[in-house]
C-alpha cells in the first residue's frame, strides 16, 4: 500500500524527529528511510514498516486499520502551506530549516493520555520506567504500547504497582474509563470546546496535559500551551525573551495552527542554531519543574 502526504512533505525530517524523542524511545526501528513500528490495531498488535519511495510512503502491511493509524500518526493529511504564508521573518528561519516536517504525533492518543499523567512532576526516566511497566504486563509482540481495552483490563492496585505511585495509579484507572466513553472520532474531529474541555474533565488532566494531548496526541492546532520551555525556544529563534501575554500575541497569528507554530519553535531550538539566530545576550536562566515536560511538545 502506498500513503501519499499533503505537499511539502519530508519523511527524513519525521524520522530525525523520532530519534529525538525520549517518550517512544526504543519503540520503533529507524533507517535513513524506514520506519518499523507496532502498532495496536482492531484488538491485534500489527509490526508496521514504513519506507519512502518515489511514489510515496509504501506501508506493509496492507491493512485499512493500520493505514489510518500510521496516517493520523505521521500527520499525512495536514496541510502546511496555509500555515508557512503565516510565517513572520524569525519564524521565516525556521520553516526554511523544518519544512516538510509534519508532526509525528504520539503513537496513539490514549498513549499520549498515559504518558501525560506518568510524566507530572517527575523525571523522564521514572515515567519511561514506569511506561515500560505497562508494556511489559501486558506483553505484546514487539513492545507495542497496549490499547485502551488492555489498559482498562488492569485492575486500579495492579496499576499502583506498575506505576510505583499510588496517586498516579488512580488516576490512570479513573482517566482511562472516562476516555473510554467517548469515541477517538469525537476526540479527532468533534467540536474544539467540547474536546477540550472533556479532556479538562478527565483525573489529573489540568490545562497544561489537555494542550499536550490536544496537539501531540490528537493534532488540534488551536492554541499554543505557553510554559517555561516554549519561552526559551521562542528566546532561543527570536533572540529576547517574551512575557506570557507577548507570546499569546504572538501565536494568534498563526490563527488554526498555533500549536503547530509552538512545536516547530520547540523542535528548531533543540537543534543547533545557525548563526544568524545567535546573540550576544545568553538565554537568561528559567527552571523547569516538571522535567516530564522536557522535548514532549
Amino acid at each position: 500500500m502506498i500513503l501519499t502526504a499533503r505537499g511539502p512533505f519530508n519523511f527524513a525530517a519525521s524520522l530525525a524527529f523520532l530519534r529525538r524523542f525520549p517518550p517512544t524511545a526504543g519503540e520503533q526501528r529507524l533507517t535513513a528511510d524506514t520506519l518499523t513500528k507496532a502498532f495496536r490495531v482492531a484488538g491485534q498488535t500489527v509490526l508496521a514498516r514504513v519506507t519512502a519511495t518515489e511514489a510515496g510512503l509504501e506501508l506493509t502491511p496492507d491493512l485499512d486499520a493500520l493505514s489510518d493509524r500510521v496516517r493520523f500518526y505521521l500527520s499525512l493529511d495536514d496541510d502546511l502551506s496555509p500555515f508557512y504564508a503565516r510565517a513572520d521573518e524569525r519564524f521565516a528561519q525556521v520553516v526554511s530549516r523544518l519544512r516538510g516536517y509534519h508532526q509525528v504525533k504520539f503513537p496513539s492518543p490514549v498513549q499520549n493520555l498515559v504518558w501525560a499523567i506518568l510524566c507530572q512532576r517527575t523525571p523522564m526516566s521514572v515515567a519511561s520506567r514506569a511506561k515500560a511497566a505497562l508494556v511489559e504486563h501486558v506483553g505484546n509482540e514487539h513492545g507495542a504500547f497496549p490499547d485502551l481495552d488492555q489498559l482498562l483490563a488492569i485492575p486500579e492496585e495492579r496499576l499502583t504497582t506498575l506505576v510505583k505511585d499510588p496517586r498516579k495509579g488512580a488516576r490512570l484507572h479513573a482517566a482511562l474509563r472516562t476516555w473510554g466513553e467517548v469515541s477517538e472520532p469525537f476526540l479527532r474531529d468533534g467540536p474544539y470546546e467540547e474536546v477540550k474541555s472533556f479532556l479538562l474533565g478527565l483525573p489529573g488532566i489540568g490545562p497544561w496535559s489537555a494542550n499536550f494531548i490536544l496537539i501531540r496526541g490528537l493534532g488540534r492546532m488551536d492554541e499554543a500551551p505557553i510554559d517555561n520551555e516554549l519561552k526559551l525556544s521562542t528566546q532561543r529563534v527570536y533572540g529576547q525573551a517574551y512575557s506570557e501575554h507577548e507570546l499569546r500575541a504572538m501565536a494568534e497569528r498563526y490563527g488554526p495552527w498555533q500549536g503547530y507554530w509552538a512545536h516547530y519553535l520547540r523542535v528548531a531550538a533543540k537543534r543547533p542554531r545557525p548563526r544568524a539566530w545567535r546573540t550576544e545576550r545568553p538565554l537568561s536562566p528559567a527552571h523547569i519543574q516538571d522535567r516530564g515536560k522536557e522535548a514532549i511538545l
